[in-house]
């Protein structure tokens, strides 16, 4: 490579004669400098063509020399080949990734969404509608398409129960939500295991159990919804159907290890006591549970670490609120504080120096003494985060939840970790979580639903500021 220009800092000929094992001779530009180093070519001076012709004789005739040089050349250039630059190049990805997820920073800066004045976006059901067919709500989508290759849950139908039994309550055509409430409410009435006294969970897209009973967690969220269903159904048929399901299913809750299962089922008994109030048996069994979550307390809280674990991992702002409701009801001054301390610590340590809500990330969530993972961030803990500083609010009657709540609500809206909106203004849907990569863009039940009972949520906050009653909680 005979170039005359000093300041060349790359050549493709040189590149592919190195990388080809050719024995070679170029005039000394900076990378013909660096790539010909170690004796893997020869050099001569700029514009002397004899000096030239005298090193490729010489290499002609040193066959030793010549085959030297080669190898030397062709050895040192197996980095540069496809394959090992592919290799590098994820292993920067891999090192940027880790580096994000330590330390995030968005791509660019979005107007602030702090100093503004909170308007919430109108309660659109589309989406839902979309991934709800004759059976009920289906779990996951690709993108805004259902996917019917993961069926049904208890845990989504639920949640879905809920939804429509806040909508019904909040919207102009509320019973409209009607025909959907009895679809799920259906869904588990089937889901029930009579002999067992479980909720299964996990149903195939043709209609096959995959279970004879699932976990504590989806039983326990199934008997929240239907205590809601009971305290503020429109009609009275739902209301016998949520009361036969919620009589029958409670019991086994009793012999539940799950502390988020106590907790789901603590709220969905607060609701039901809203409607019968004169129920002993299920007071009872109110005064067990959140006897159990303050035994936790009282075994694992420190001033440093408030917590009923040693771990911080899902659906934590359940556990605060389930202490809250439970306190005030049965006049348990330390569990309200056991409330109030822990959801403090909760905002604390998931709140950003700049301000924002960071959820605990599911890819190692938070260890005591350890790092709190900072992704994947999912929609159903800023959910439970809101609805536990609703009931904060309640019982303490302080602006600073309302606050506190909002910030929680706002993630949804984009000021988070990558300032990404997750709320899908046209399909009324939700976006399935922050990665260290950016927004997962497919939309499933979980996430969509944790956005509807969100943004519900916090109507229901605006109207109890506006008229100064408690709330109904969902």
């Amino acid at each position: 490579t005979p170039y005359l220009n000093q300041e060349q800092i790359v050549s493709g000929t040189l590149a592919y004669a190195l990388g080809c094992g050719k024995a070679t001779v170029s005039t000394p530009y900076w990378y013909a400098q660096e790539m010909l180093a170690d004796g893997r070519g020869r050099i001569v001076p700029f514009r002397d063509s004899d000096a030239m012709a005298e090193r490729i004789i010489e290499l002609l005739e040193n066959e030793t020399e010549r085959h030297a040089i080669r190898k030397r050349a062709y050895t040192f250039c197996r980095e540069m080949i496809w394959k090992e630059v592919a290799k590098r190049y994820l292993e920067v990805f891999s090192e940027v990734r880790e580096e994000r997820q330590r330390y995030p920073r968005v791509a660019f800066q979005a107007r602030t969404l702090e100093s503004t004045p909170l308007e919430l976006p109108e309660v659109k059901l589309d989406h839902l509608m979309l991934l709800t067919d004759d059976v009920g709500v289906l779990q996951h989508a690709k993108y805004t398409v259902p996917d019917r290759h993961h069926g049904y849950c208890t845990d989504d139908n639920a949640r879905a129960l809920i939804a429509v039994m806040m909508a019904s309550n909040l919207l102009p055509e509320g019973e409209k939500m009607i025909p959907l409430a009895c679809r799920y409410l259906s869904f588990l009435h089937y889901a029930f295991n009579e002999e067992k006294g479980r909720f299964r969970n996990f149903m195939a897209y043709d209609r096959r159990w995959l279970e004879d009973e699932g976990t504590e967690d989806s039983h326990a969220r199934a008997l929240w919804s239907l205590g809601v269903t009971v305290s503020i159904s429109p009609t009275e048929d739902l209301t016998a159907m949520a009361l036969y399901l919620f009589q029958r299913a409670l019991p086994v809750v009793l012999e539940f290890t799950s502390p988020r299962a106590w907790a789901f089922t603590l709220v969905g008994i607060h609701a039901y006591l809203a409607r019968f109030s004169g129920d002993s048996e299920v007071r009872r069994v109110r005064a067990v549970l959140a006897e159990k979550l303050m035994s936790l307390w009282r075994e694992n809280s420190t001033d440093d670490w408030p917590w009923i674990e040693p771990i911080v991992t899902y659906a934590n702002g359940k556990i605060p609120q389930a202490l809250l409701m439970s306190g005030q009801w049965l006049q348990r001054e330390d569990m309200v504080q056991a409330g109030l301390k822990s959801l403090e610590w909760l905002l604390k340590i998931q709140t950003d120096p700049r301000g924002h809500f960071v959820p605990i990330g599911n890819r190692g969530w938070y260890q005591r003494g350890g790092a709190r993972a900072r992704f994947d961030q999912q929609p159903i803990e800023a959910q439970n985060m809101i609805q536990a500083c609703m009931e904060a609010y309640n019982v303490t009657g302080e602006n600073r939840w309302i606050n506190e709540a909002r910030k929680c609500f706002e993630w949804f809206l984009g000021r988070n970790d990558l300032n990404a909106r997750l709320l899908d203004y046209r399909t009324g849907g939700c976006f399935d979580g922050l990665t260290a990569d950016g927004v997962n863009l497919n939309q499933g039940a979980e996430s969509t639903l944790a956005w509807l009972l969100s943004l519900m949520s916090m109507y229901a906050l605006a109207g109890a500021q506006a008229t100064g009653e408690e709330m109904t909680m969902a």
